[in-house]
């Protein structure tokens, strides 16, 4: 059945088919604008009941009316983070989001979604980010964004072109996955031992380390810069996560390390890799963003927790 005839039928089954197909796309959309699994999953939420309201008879393309209400709420939500964040305990960092079923997140390409992305995406305002996710990772055309946005199509294109300039500027170019891995796995194998000297040999001399926990007792607070003394604190998962189990799993787009402990997760670690080797950590420790992450894997894989 065709579905722009079916939704002229005032059917909630109908409704509710065509919200579901539309899902991950939705999902997609709100977690790029606002780096967090949960408020996604709350802006998705709201559009179901919001759609369940519509005047769906009147609305010939389903993919687009919706797109246009999950952008906007999520804009909205992320105005209102950026007040919340300001009392934010260290370094933020984005929720983790299990991508190993679909690895671009409902999106026509994979961009904007490994962490180091959406912490740059997050210097951006929120209708800057939105236009730039809207385009770059779904490909809507140029005048489809300026109505979501309410903006005209010339300024539409120079919102994007000044997002892509900024990212470009903070951005290193990937190393091929397979690399990517290898030091990742590099990265574990010391970490696990904690050896120093062999940290060291896989991070770049300017890496940075950041650590979420948002006043968590035991992590640093300010973002830990150059190989030694990453090495030196990476060093330390062996005494600050005593009998915990080491599992490479998909996050973001990426192979990432999951630190598990009696099958509750107690750190996600997400790296990126340049020329020199691992120019950039980031750990994610904070327990409401690792329940979140879980909830993402039983969600997209029907696992209770993840496997190696």
């Amino acid at each position: 059945m065709d579905e722009r005839r079916a939704l002229t039928y005032d059917s909630l089954d109908e409704a509710a088919d065509a919200f579901q197909r539309l899902r991950p796309r939705l999902f997609g959309i709100a977690y790029r604008v606002m780096g967090s699994v949960s408020e996604a999953e709350d802006v998705v939420q709201d559009v179901w009941v919001r759609w369940q309201r519509a005047d769906r008879g009147a609305v010939l393309d389903a993919g687009a009316f919706l797109a246009k209400i999950t952008t906007r709420l999520a804009i909205n939500v992320a105005q209102s983070a950026r007040v919340r964040r300001e009392a934010y305990v260290g370094p933020w960092l984005p929720e983790p989001v299990d991508t190993s079923v679909d690895p671009q997140l409902g999106a026509e390409r994979g961009e904007a979604v490994e962490l180091a992305v959406l912490l740059v995406l997050q210097k951006l305002n929120p209708v800057e980010r939105a236009a730039y996710v809207l385009r770059e990772a779904f490909d809507y055309a140029y005048d489809d964004i300026a109505g979501m946005l309410r903006l005209s199509q010339a300024n539409t294109r120079q919102v994007v072109s000044r997002a892509r300039k900024h990212l470009a500027a903070e951005r290193r170019e990937p190393v091929e996955a397979a690399q990517h891995r290898r030091l990742l796995e590099a990265f574990v194998a010391a970490a696990r031992d904690g050896d120093v000297a062999a940290l060291e040999d896989v991070l770049s001399a300017d890496v940075v380390s950041y650590a979420d926990g948002n006043g968590m007792r035991g992590v640093a607070r300010l973002e830990v810069v150059g190989a030694e003394r990453v090495a030196r604190v990476s060093s330390f998962t062996k005494r600050f996560f005593p009998g915990t189990e080491y599992v490479l799993v998909e996050a973001n787009g990426l192979p990432s390390l999951l630190l598990v402990k009696d099958t509750t997760a107690v750190a996600l670690v997400s790296v990126t890799v340049g020329p020199d080797g691992i120019d950039g950590l980031y750990w994610v420790l904070a327990p409401d963003k690792l329940r979140a992450y879980e909830r993402s894997v039983r969600a997209r894989t029907g696992r209770s927790q993840p496997s190696g």
